[in-house]
């Protein structure tokens, strides 16, 4: 159980509902509390809110087969209207504390590889497929089925990579770990900082975020994530006030020391209307005579194997930490929790801002106490409030948002304890799967791995019968995702 799971607020009634509320979001029942829901839900918001300016940018950068490209005023109000409504969905349906917007990774296969063969209304009708297909698997129980096929190791070592993942997101959003240029003639990927240095503004202002986090969260501060985030903001307005940094780009040029993402600066303007003009422009017909049923079908398979286990893999490791879990690793309304993820999928298409996801980012929300449903309702209303406050969010810059992500990455990969490492059957799919999800900067690439890996170890010692049947067919799938380069190579 995580630090904040032993916590107890004052006040608590324990397991005794306190009203109807109470009960239908089993709050106590869960040994939390309003107050914690709360907070929880505005450190999700904050650890997410990067996606309503993210989103855009990426999307925006594409261009379709007809020279058309996508609004970026429209792509944020839409990305947080469908954030926000999807968000609290899930609240009330699966009653589970994991938030939802447009996918980082689909959104870029949307806009650099799909887009570019067709029209923007047919790339985002593919995505609205591709949400109805999970929809339907959902239904049909087959989803859920695939989910309880892999053992319970390797689902706590998925659970396990994706607080790795979360720290080197959080760590490279932050500029606190930097790629090195190809031209830099060396073989190192990575470095410290800025070559080498932790030289720059915004990398001081996480550090320093950081280690505030640390301490509040050592000492048992409630809130201590949001504080921190919060605190880090007001120390990056300060220093942008003072030092001038910039953003990383200006006029197209890169600006190593400036900051990731969004400028810490207090904005013109804190309120603007909404432009919801590309709300249902899409088409699910067209891509199939302009591209082709072989091109069409090989971006659905990529979409729905992303998306597929993308979000198994999150709501395991959301679980995970705020100790949600069943003996099996099965977090509680568990087809709820996937048919409003597939439904997101379906309107993130029909709103023309690309697949909406479950986000791991949720983690920080339970770190901070969440438990129920009632911490999205918290995230969504303040999605929907983007929409109109746009100025504001664009205030949090990743280098106080990372801050978060370093901390619930460590409290999610205390879990590796779970795993039997003297059983080599189960410790090397294990391994794999922790390694190759930040390593490659995909959940669905580490949990592909260690899913065949599992299945290939166990066909060649001899035993597999231990093998669930469904999990052969998904071993074909991901040994097909993986291949699908030399495949489309071949076939196209």
């Amino acid at each position: 159980m995580s630090t904040a799971a032993a916590e107890t607020d004052a006040g608590s009634s324990g397991r005794t509902p306190k009203n109807a509320f109470d009960r239908f979001f089993e709050i106590s029942a869960r040994g939390s509390s309003v107050g914690r829901e709360i907070r929880g839900g505005f450190a999700t918001f904050f650890t997410m809110a990067y996606i309503v300016v993210l989103n855009p940018l990426i999307l925006a950068a594409g261009v379709d087969a007809v020279g058309g490209k996508l609004p970026v005023a429209a792509l944020a109000a839409g990305t947080a209207l469908v954030a926000g409504v999807m968000t609290i969905l899930m609240g009330v349906v699966a009653r589970f504390p994991l938030a939802l917007a447009a996918g980082l990774g689909v959104n870029a296969l949307v806009a650099y590889e799909i887009a570019p063969e067709m029209t923007w209304a047919d790339a985002m009708g593919l995505v609205f497929i591709e949400g109805v297909i999970i929809g339907i698997l959902v239904l049909t129980g087959l989803r859920t089925a695939v989910f309880r096929a892999v053992p319970t190791q390797l689902k706590t070592a998925i659970g396990v990579g994706i607080g790795l993942f979360l720290m080197i997101i959080g760590l490279v959003d932050a500029g606190f770990v930097r790629r090195i240029p190809d031209a830099a003639g060396t073989t190192v990927p990575v470095e410290l900082g800025l070559g080498g240095k932790l030289a720059t503004w915004p990398v001081f202002v996480f550090c320093v975020g950081l280690l505030i986090t640390l301490v509040l969260f050592v000492r048992k501060v409630k809130g201590a994530i949001l504080i921190g985030i919060l605190v880090s903001t007001v120390l990056a307005v300060i220093v942008e006030a003072i030092a001038k940094v910039g953003p990383s780009f200006v006029d197209g040029k890169p600006n190593p020391s400036g900051w990731s993402l969004n400028v810490p600066a207090l904005p013109d303007k804190i309120v603007d209307l909404p432009d919801l003009s590309l709300l249902g422009k899409f088409n699910v017909l067209d891509s199939w005579g302009r591209a082709g049923w072989l091109v069409v079908l090989m971006f659905i398979f990529t979409l729905l194997i992303t998306d597929f286990f993308d979000t198994m893999g999150t709501m395991v490791a959301v679980g995970q930490e705020g100790d949600l879990l069943d003996s099996e690793g099965m977090p509680p309304r568990t087809r709820e929790i996937l048919l409003v993820d597939s439904v997101a999928a379906a309107a993130g298409g029909a709103a023309s801002v690309s697949s909406n996801t479950s986000f791991i980012e949720s983690a920080s929300g339970v770190a901070e106490g969440a438990r129920t449903g009632v911490a999205n309702l918290v995230t969504g209303v303040l999605f929907l409030l983007a929409m109109f406050l746009a100025p504001l969010v664009t205030i949090v810059p990743f280098e106080a948002a990372s801050t978060a992500l370093v901390v619930v990455g460590f409290l999610m990969i205390t879990a590796v304890r779970q795993i039997d490492w003297t059983d080599y059957e189960i410790a090397i799919p294990a391994f794999l799967a922790i390694t190759l999800m930040p390593f490659t900067y995909s959940i669905s690439n580490g949990i592909g791995a260690g899913i065949i890996s599992y299945v290939v170890i166990k066909l060649t010692v001899g035993k597999a019968r231990e093998v669930h049947p469904l999990l052969y067919g998904v071993a074909v799938l991901f040994v097909l995702y993986f291949l699908r380069g030399p495949l489309e190579s071949v076939l196209l």
